[in-house]
């Protein structure tokens, strides 16, 4: 339809070549939208995988969990690697994207049993088969959605988890980390969830801020021939602080540091219960401790000791009565507490080293389920340690006097991550790979990787080298089982590189790892094992799930054309992830490589609402793409962008910071996304009926429509730049920059007398058209990796110029992304145009003064004088393109004149221009033209009142002779 809104009564209305195209302004994107779909999916990866030329690029996606539907967070995920992955197919590269699904772990076995009451009655197998059929239900939604937002992969195929061919090459990796001596078991201090009963890694966990917990001072009497040694008379306590009393009946020692002073102190409190005791205390904490005490105590120092001769003294641990000692240990401060630690190696990595360094027993009297077992004192037992259990802890400290000050305080504590519930640490036979001895060269394998943003390196090289260790086993039976069997008599564990590899053979051949726990143990033991005399029993620890995801660059070594490096181009995913699948990936690669499996590694912000706050079903803030894709129940309050916006909103924002989605982030966009669309149908319209034999060559074409080349040129070096760095939004910006300035505000108005009033074969609009061309086609290219659907609804309206042109792909994405030519870079011409568009300024502002004065309306009533010194650079270009200025000023008449002959007559404005080097003193001077407005082209060209000018009358005298 042409742009006109409708018929005028202008007798040449007909003769005037407005834009003219079916293209709408508006896009109806949820319904058009999928028209598009499966051309630029589905078709489009398959086609590139046959088609391209180009070298291979894998981005390796990082697996989501298949426990659930999906947020906006899985949106911004999933698009990034589509922007991606959608540049390099245009960069001519056979992309290879093959989706992953994360299919084992608590997650999903929590959320396939929640609905069931006696889930403890459960067998194994029928966890499992409840947990696989609840897995493979989410990956079905969550590929549906995926696909919805025109993410292009390989769907049909996806990696799974869960498959038995992933488990077994899981195996195969876990097999060569235990050859080569990484991986290993001890009783030791984890991190403990009771609510999920299991063992949990660093990256399980997250920190509640507002965690309250309660600080006690407690008194530990010494023994009689302690108190001796210190020559002190009568009884003596060591005063020592914990804020987890709980772990005060596994107290097996108190640290003290061998250099610090210690005070052997009389307290002596006489108002509200008269009393007299003797601690010992660190000496720099006895100002913090003495105004801990009841009102009206005093303090008297009876002796001091440096923390050296402290080392050996025996006393009576305050819980289980055991008599223990007082030991030395570096790790203790001045700095908080009582200068004398507790110390329960059962409880803390930390202590469990003191331990194992002094040779004390590993004791934790916590079960499962967090609770206290048989082993400590009556009044405990069965009770909850982070709850009943603690503050039984107390009361016997009160009821046994031994409790000096107890208060509570909120501070940053651990919680289980899936649970949202507070963890502990609790000593407990677990697997182990050792990263102590992996870290370094992962640290060194990272040199060679580009990390955006750069601060990511320090982050994650940070928690790499933060840890000695990574604990592999969890207490839970959906997911890969550790291949470990137990000398049913010594408890001894059997785990070799044959028993192993008889394993993986199992599961290979007997529908995945539901074998460690169908077939026999006799079946699953390598035969070398079976008559070995022994008696053996299946482990029933699972593999963390850091340990199943960071093993999915193994999918890769059977597809990536380079078998030396990394096999991934890329890795992308939240920054939570430095702490999970990306650390996870490093250690196992490095493990078993040697080298790190990414060349590049991305990593975006969290999803926000618009007033920056985090996502939080609590808060109600929360955003389900489909909901701003298809639009909610009503329509005018939740209207349906479409798949495009959301995706702009994306590939607009800088994702390596936090990003906001809302509402009025959504209209903002819609309104962007108007704007693109807007410039876009107006291309289109200009081209209507430009055919191959009408394109003007480059070396033909006028000034200013080689000129826009150039800038074309330009904004398209910046936009692959950014692209390049997988800086998205700053294409964007080179995008609407270029759209605002060079086009809607410049190009645009000036060609648009050209356009609409010159002879459709006229040199000048076949010149202007063939540059409309050009830029329409880089403009769609450059948006096509972003706003997919837009970019071929484009190619569609492009049809018939574009093939005439020769740009016959299918679809956008079957062409270069980069449609520019190298010639077109003409530094030299850009620089007059540089110096004509100031000039324009300088020439906008003296009409717009005789606008206001009202000596004109439109700026073609002008007639403009421009004085310049005609001897220097600028009055010489101003010469040249004479015939141009009047279109560059969009007005009517130009006239270049010598700086001394300014008319005294219309509105003036003058300025100094820089340009060539030099500063030149320029006039403009605006007074109303002394012609008539032609009646078509509405330039004030005619001698006569209501006739043609020279140029319409010439026009209309061919269209009316064909």
């Amino acid at each position: 339809m042409s742009f006109a809104s409708k018929a005028n009564s202008n007798p040449y209305s007909h003769t005037v070549k407005l834009p003219k195209t079916d293209f709408p302004l508006r896009a109806n994107a949820a319904v058009r939208e999928k028209q598009f779909r499966e051309r630029c999916t589905d078709k489009l990866y398959e086609w590139q995988l046959k088609n391209n030329p180009g070298p291979q690029f894998i981005l390796h996606d990082g697996p989501p969990y298949a426990n659930g539907d999906l947020h906006i967070g899985h949106f911004m995920n999933k698009v990034l690697k589509d922007i991606i992955n959608r540049y390099q197919v245009m960069q001519g590269k056979r992309v290879v994207y093959r989706p992953g699904f994360d299919g084992h772990g608590l997650p999903i076995e929590q959320k396939a049993l929640e609905s069931l009451k006696d889930q403890d009655s459960l067998d194994p197998m029928e966890i499992r088969k409840l947990a696989r059929k609840f897995a493979l239900k989410a990956v079905a939604r969550q590929t549906k959605s995926f696909k919805d937002y025109a993410i292009m992969g390989e769907w049909t195929r996806p990696y799974l988890t869960l498959d038995p061919e992933y488990e077994a090459n899981q195996l195969q990796i876990f097999k060569t980390m235990v050859s080569k001596g990484y991986i290993y078991r001890q009783n030791k201090p984890v991190y403990w969830s009771p609510s999920s009963r299991t063992a949990l890694a660093e990256a399980e966990l997250e920190y509640n801020e507002e965690h309250t917990s309660t600080s006690v001072y407690v008194k530990m009497a010494l023994t009689a021939d302690s108190v001796a040694r210190l020559g002190a008379i009568g009884n003596v306590s060591a005063l020592i602080w914990t804020t987890t009393p709980w772990t005060l009946p596994a107290n097996k020692a108190i640290a003290v540091h061998p250099d610090l002073q210690y005070a052997l102190v009389k307290v002596t409190q006489v108002l509200e219960s008269k009393a007299e005791y003797q601690l010992l205390v660190g000496t720099d904490r006895l100002e913090a401790i003495t105004a801990l005490l009841p009102e009206g105590s005093s303090v008297q120092i009876l002796n001091t000791f440096s923390g050296d001769k402290l080392e050996g003294l025996g006393y009576t641990s305050a819980i289980s009565g055991e008599e223990c000692r007082i030991l030395l240990a570096n790790y203790v401060t001045g700095d908080s507490g009582t200068g004398l630690v507790h110390s329960a190696p059962g409880h803390g990595q930390e202590d469990y080293e003191f331990g194992l360094a002094n040779g004390i027993d590993i004791y934790s009297p916590v079960d499962d389920y967090g609770r206290f077992t048989s082993d400590v004192r009556d009044e405990l037992v069965g009770k909850e340690v982070l709850g009943e259990g603690a503050r039984a802890v107390v009361k016997l400290l009160e009821d046994k006097q031994l409790l000096l000050h107890q208060h509570k305080f909120t501070h940053s504590y651990p919680y289980d991550w899936r649970t949202k519930l507070p963890i502990i640490q609790r000593a407990t036979p677990q697997w182990f790979a050792n990263v102590g001895s992996l870290k370094e060269s992962a640290r060194r394998s990272l040199q060679d990787v580009m990390i955006v943003p750069e601060a990511g390196r320090r982050r994650l090289e940070s928690f790499v080298m933060g840890r000695s260790e990574w604990c592999i086993s969890r207490q839970r039976v959906w997911g890969v089982p550790i291949p470990v069997f137990y000398n049913a008599t010594s408890g001894e564990p059997l785990m070799t590189t044959e028993s192993i590899e008889h394993v993986i053979e199992k599961i290979r051949t007997n529908g995945g790892s539901d074998a460690w726990w169908t077939l026999p143990v006799e079946e699953l033991l390598a035969p070398k094992y079976r008559a070995d005399g022994n008696t053996y029993v299946k482990g029933t620890d699972t593999m963390d799930v850091w340990f199943d995801s960071g093993s999915s660059w193994k999918t890769l070594e059977d597809i990536a054309d380079s078998k030396d490096g990394a096999y991934a181009d890329v890795y992308l995913e939240g920054s939570d992830q430095h702490r999970g699948w990306f650390q996870s990936s490093l250690l196992t690669s490095n493990a078993v490589r040697g080298l790190a499996p990414y060349k590049v590694l991305l990593t975006h912000g969290f999803t926000l609402d618009e007033h920056r706050r985090k996502m939080s079903k609590s808060i109600g803030n929360t955003l389900v793409p489909s909901t701003v894709i298809e639009g909610g129940k009503d329509k005018k309050k939740e209207p349906a962008y479409g798949v495009d916006l959301l995706r702009l909103v994306v590939g607009s924002t800088d994702y390596t910071h936090d990003v906001s989605f809302g509402p009025p982030v959504f209209a903002q966009f819609s309104d962007t996304l108007r704007k693109i669309r807007s410039t876009m149908r107006f291309m289109l319209g200009t081209l209507d009926g430009f055919t191959a034999n009408m394109a003007v060559p480059y070396e033909q074409m006028s000034s200013i429509d080689r000129y826009i080349l150039h800038e074309l040129y330009h904004f398209k070096q910046k936009a692959r730049a950014a692209f390049d760095k997988y800086e998205f939004f700053r294409a964007m910006q080179a995008t609407n920059n270029f759209t605002n300035s060079e086009l809607s505000a410049f190009y645009f108005d000036i060609s648009k007398d050209c356009l609409y009033v010159d002879g459709q074969h006229d040199m000048q609009r076949r010149s202007t058209q063939t540059a409309l061309f050009h830029i329409l086609l880089n403009y769609t290219t450059t948006l096509a990796p972003i706003t997919c659907h837009l970019a071929e609804e484009v190619w569609e309206f492009f049809s018939t110029t574009r093939r005439e042109l020769g740009k016959t792909g299918d679809s956008v994405f079957q062409e270069a992304w980069d449609q520019t030519q190298s010639k077109w870079n003409d530094p030299e011409l850009a620089e007059e145009w540089a110096a004509l568009r100031k000039i324009r300024s300088v020439a906008n502002r003296a009409i717009e003064a005789s606008r206001a004065a009202r000596q004109i309306g439109s700026s073609l009533e002008s007639e403009l004088t421009i004085a310049v010194a005609l001897g220097s650079r600028l009055g010489k270009l101003l010469n040249k393109h004479g015939n141009e200025l009047r279109k560059v000023c969009i007005t009517s008449q130009v006239t270049v004149c010598d700086a001394d002959e300014v008319p005294s007559d219309g509105f003036k404005c003058e300025d100094f221009i820089t340009a060539f080097g030099e500063t030149t003193h320029v006039q403009a001077v605006s007074c109303r033209s002394s012609l008539y407005k032609c009646p078509r082209c509405w330039n004030f060209h005619s001698t006569q009142q209501d006739t043609l000018c020279c140029r319409c009358r010439n026009v209309v005298n061919h269209l009316e002779a064909q």
